[in-house]
């Protein structure tokens, strides 16, 4: 097994939602990943904390409780030791895709053996774009348009270029991601990565053990009497796109020697991935060329794929991912648990729980082979990682 990467587990927190009632509204960002990295160690007790090489953790707004470079801060306040090394990432939603492919490319190459990698965002704390001061010239060279800086506002303009994916569309799809939320709960498919946290609150502590922002009683109709803060008479709502909301959570990588030495089961490979740039006023696309890019390089086929976990940042992207491949709007084998328009989006953590959720998948599928993690990110990318079972 030398020579490769191996997803061993991963531990999330429940997500909460970005208000001042939400679960983590009294809670720092840096504490949230640090109950994640212990709960983490803790199910693997032959791991002894100083042997990880590094920590990569993300976080899109570098700053407060999210900065003074994470991955080390969380090193020291985990009581991994002050041997342990980190660093942080940014690469907006994909922060913690990109924390695993770089921590998987340590391994690969023989640097390191144990790599936490993961991702945070707490939202309530550091609201979208507020602490951000990006270069006039953006504009007033016209390297973009003004809607690429507005995420909601390049979702209606997704909808412009793929008159196809209708609101009604997009609705179906909001109201299929609450539904497989709610049964992957009932299911107890989250209890493999989810762990509870106790915060506090204004009435003193509490333990939440659940994601807080799904809406299991949504309908048609509700969806449908939504309307678009983005543009007047537009497609994109609050019922048909991720939420704003806090959580964290990350994963635990390992060589085929630290496999042997340690006594570990790997779920999945890392075998493959690819990060593109797309127009960043159409910056919900990026999944499509991303994946298109990932199955050239390994000489796949869209049918070679037993599971696609995509983020669901919006329904039109997903929609039009779906269209571009050639798969029903309900397909079973794209988010077959859920995602985010139910869940939650906390940014740079969220692509620690597709890994997850795919793992998981892995696990209670033995026929399954092969996965992609995949998601589009702000300012015009695309990120898709392919995993093979081990």
């Amino acid at each position: 097994m030398t020579g490769d990467a191996y997803y061993i587990d991963g531990v999330r927190l429940p997500i909460g939602r970005a208000k001042d009632t939400g679960y983590y509204a009294h809670t720092r960002a840096d504490d949230l990943s640090v109950r994640a990295i212990r709960a983490l160690l803790e199910r693997h007790p032959s791991v002894p904390g100083e042997r990880v090489d590094d920590v990569a953790w993300a976080a899109t707004a570098q700053v407060g409780d999210q900065g003074l470079t994470l991955g080390r801060s969380l090193a020291i306040l985990s009581g991994l030791g002050n041997q342990v090394p980190g660093y942080a990432i940014d690469r907006m939603c994909a922060g913690a895709l990109t924390a695993i492919v770089n921590a998987g490319n340590a391994i690969r190459v023989g640097a390191q053996d144990l790599v936490l990698a993961g991702g945070v965002e707490h939202m309530g704390g550091h609201p979208m774009a507020s602490e951000v001061d990006p270069n006039p010239r953006f504009l007033s060279d016209k390297l973009v348009d003004p809607s690429a800086l507005v995420m909601g506002t390049t979702a209606e303009n997704l909808h412009d270029e793929h008159p196809n994916v209708t609101r009604e569309r997009a609705d179906e799809f909001a109201l299929l991601s609450q539904e497989r939320t709610a049964k992957a709960q009932a299911d107890g498919i989250f209890a493999s990565h989810v762990v509870p946290a106790t915060v506090r609150s204004p009435n003193g502590w509490r333990v939440v053990d659940v994601d807080e922002h799904p809406r299991p009683g949504t309908t048609p109709e509700s969806l449908a009497e939504l309307e678009s803060p983005f543009r007047a008479g537009g497609y994109v709502t609050a019922g048909n796109a991720a939420g704003l909301n806090d959580g964290a959570g990350g994963v635990l990588l390992a060589s085929g020697g630290a496999v042997e030495e340690f006594g570990l089961s790997p779920k999945m490979k890392l075998v493959d991935y690819a990060f593109v740039g797309v127009e960043p006023e159409t910056m919900g696309y990026g999944p499509v060329p991303a994946t298109e890019r990932l199955l050239e390089r390994t000489g796949l086929t869209i049918d070679d794929i037993d599971l696609i976990e995509m983020n669901e940042a919006f329904a039109v992207q997903c929609v039009a991912f779906l269209d571009h491949f050639g798969l029903p709007l309900d397909s079973s084998k794209v988010n077959p648990y859920g995602g985010a328009i139910a869940m939650g989006h906390p940014l740079a953590f969220s692509g620690a729980r597709l890994a997850m959720q795919l793992a998981t998948y892995l696990d209670r599928h033995p026929d399954a082979q092969r996965g992609i993690t995949t998601m589009c990110i702000g300012l015009g990318m695309g990120a898709a990682v392919l995993w093979e079972r081990a």
